[in-house]
């Protein structure tokens, strides 16, 4: 690990198969703590390179227990987080909509770690048991319309270096990778990302990928739809900037959709909003988000139509009801 070091402190990058090897080297515990950290730091100092995300997302996915729901028209709604911006659980909120309007769901998620309250531990606050069985997903899948893939579940290699992602307090390239290795292989995916250059790199990895996708920025900082101000939406059919009004929504204040202070109050936020009494902002955004999640499942449905399914989700209690059901 010391050369390798040496190597990026002097501003060398690696190669897809280098930063492959260096991935699986760091989940077989071949390197110490001190060493982990500093590797993830580098990437902190300059913008991870097309070829080195390659080459992680290579290793996760060759480490990862996948999962096959090819039987199925799936769809994750997965952002990569690290934007800093503590909103309330939006794309889990989402997906339970995308799951209330008949679709089926495959949310990838993790806890927070530059959040206080990521997917997984508001998920775990409401008693769901995180499984990697396939047999129990799958059940949950066409109860539910959704089943959740806790991500440490499916890749137990890495148990190494979650300690360090939770000391550290901030993104690394781990949340860069987030969405792009689901170990489930969504045939559809609504993807959030934190900044342009990076929507960049994962527009041009799925682009050679058979799915359906969307990649969505804020330009004001936001891994999804904020409706704080205006959005970019990259697909393989469209690269467009949008406003909240081009799908009907008003412009809404960034502090009307911050999150809660600790999992209780954010778990508290989560399902007042599912029961359709959070506020307007608040319902907006979740509507937004899992409308474009469905316009991803169908493209040749128009946006503003794929927003009425979503409203009609969560505003007729179907979303709420897909929640209810995944928790018994």
């Amino acid at each position: 690990m010391r050369q390798i070091l040496n190597e990026l402190f002097q501003n060398n990058t690696l190669s897809r198969a280098d930063s492959k090897d260096i991935l699986i080297k760091i989940a077989n515990g071949e390197y110490n703590t001190s060493q982990m950290a500093a590797f993830l730091t580098v990437f902190q100092l300059r913008n991870v390179t097309l070829d080195e995300l390659q080459g992680f997302r290579d290793a996760m996915l060759e480490m990862c227990i996948s999962v096959d729901f090819s039987d199925y028209n799936t769809v994750d709604l997965c952002g990569t987080g690290g934007d800093n911006k503590d909103t309330f659980n939006i794309s889990t909120l989402a997906s339970f909509v995308v799951a209330g309007a008949g679709e089926k769901v495959v949310k990838h998620g993790n806890y927070g770690v530059s959040s206080v309250c990521g997917s997984s531990n508001v998920l775990e606050y409401f008693g769901y048991t995180f499984s990697n069985n396939q047999d129990k997903l799958k059940k949950e899948l066409e109860e539910t319309g959704i089943c959740f893939l806790h991500a440490p579940k499916f890749n137990p290699a890495m148990k190494n270096i979650a300690p360090i992602r939770k000391e550290l307090e901030v993104k690394t390239f781990f949340n860069m990778l987030g969405p792009m290795v689901s170990p489930a292989s969504p045939k559809n995916q609504l993807i959030g990302v934190f900044n342009l250059e990076l929507a960049r790199i994962y527009n041009y990895i799925y682009q050679n990928l058979d799915r359906n996708y969307s990649i969505v920025h804020s330009l004001d900082g936001y891994d999804e739809i904020s409706l704080t101000g205006d959005f970019r939406i990259q697909s393989k059919k469209e690269d467009t900037i949008n406003s909240p009004d081009d799908f009907g929504f008003k412009k809404v204040d960034p502090l009307e959709i911050t999150g809660g202070r600790s999992i209780k109050e954010s778990a508290e936020i989560f399902l007042n909003i599912l029961k359709g009494e959070g506020s307007t902002a608040q319902k907006n955004v979740v509507i937004a988000n899992a409308g474009l999640a469905i316009h991803c499942i169908y493209p040749a449905k128009r946006i503003t139509e794929c927003i009425e399914l979503a409203k009609s989700s969560l505003l007729g209690g179907k979303a709420l009801e897909s929640f209810k059901n995944l928790m018994n």
